[in-house]
């Protein structure tokens, strides 16, 4: 935990706390040495002007001043990258909302975050729209339908509706439980358990037409049974890993691939020669395999063989398309 994290930890704690806040649980919490605690108190007192005081008791102690400390805020903007990102996208989702039933439950929430992105020292409001949120490969979706198939996550209803799959633009009808909703990469799918297959499925909710809640019970699948099919392998597709592919990143683009996330059992390796060598569960190559492609010649798939192989075929028609003159 570096110096920022611990002085924000340290805020929260004694700010949330009815009792003085004991040493020995500053220290867990902040996971530091005695020295660098008081250091920190001594930074919020002193320097941001915190109204620490040691509490009188037997053991040492620490605790904001009664009254002092409800109205103490630290001063500027003291929030995580992912709780400014968090604020932004609610804010952004609220201004979506425009005119209607939500409207005016959303406003205290919108007014709410702009007093958290707003520096507390002054009551000066921070210029946010110079910080973006801009989504990628989001889709088109019929709110009518998200709201049904939403619907019936939450009161645990069965489904029935027809699906357009976008890969082999069959038509089907399908009857299902659905089991949780999934926003992946700016997008919603729903998991749901398949009575017609009798299995567990994944469905892109922009291809779902003629939702219909039934009045029937879904039935449960248990969430590690859920996280084993769905969320075990690469990407959205469904399936448990067949195998791990082995993907070798040039010196250049390691310098990114080393820092990103692509699945939760992930295992990265640099080499000798500057290169950064990746290995992901997958079940179906197809996502993977776009991802992978992005990074064009950067990028070498090493293994499994038959992944290597289709990797090969698919930059062959991709050149194709380029040896023909265009007409």
């Amino acid at each position: 935990m570096d110096r920022y994290e611990r002085i924000l930890t340290l805020h929260r704690l004694l700010k949330s706390a009815h009792y003085p806040v004991p040493l020995s649980r500053l220290l867990g919490e902040l996971e530091c040495s005695r020295a660098t605690l008081y250091r920190d108190v001594a930074f919020l007192r002193d320097a941001l002007g915190a109204p620490i005081e040691s509490a009188g008791t037997d053991q040492a102690a620490f605790r904001y001043e009664v009254g002092e400390g409800e109205k103490f805020e630290l001063p500027g903007l003291w929030l995580t990258s992912d709780e400014l990102a968090a604020l932004l996208a609610l804010n952004e989702l609220i201004s979506r909302s425009g005119p209607g039933v939500l409207a005016g439950a959303l406003a205290p929430f919108k007014a709410r975050i702009e007093g958290l992105l707003s520096d507390q020292g002054s009551g000066k409001a921070l210029p946010i729209e110079r910080i973006r949120v801009i989504p990628w490969g989001e889709r088109k979706l019929d709110q009518q339908v998200f709201r049904i198939v939403a619907g019936a996550v939450l009161e645990r209803k069965q489904l029935r509706f027809r699906y357009r799959a976008r890969t082999t633009n069959a038509d089907s009808r399908r009857t299902v439980s659905p089991q949780r909703l999934t926003h992946y990469r700016d997008n919603w799918y729903l998991d749901v358990w398949d009575h017609d297959r009798e299995a567990l499925r994944s469905f892109a909710v922009d291809r779902i037409v003629e939702a219909q809640s039934l009045d029937d019970a879904a039935t449960d699948v248990a969430e590690n049974d859920l996280n084993e099919l769905l969320a075990s392998s690469y990407g959205i597709f469904a399936g448990k890993p067949k195998a791990w592919a082995t993907i070798r990143f040039s010196p250049h683009a390691a310098r990114w691939v080393a820092d990103e996330h692509w699945h939760s059992q992930q295992k990265g390796e640099w080499l000798p020669d500057g290169r950064y060598e990746l290995k992901v569960p997958y079940s179906n190559s197809k996502e993977l395999l776009m991802d992978v492609l992005k990074y064009g010649p950067d990028a070498e798939v090493v293994a499994p063989l038959p992944l290597r192989e289709e990797m090969k075929i698919l930059l062959q028609l991709a050149l194709g398309g380029y040896r023909s003159e265009l007409s």
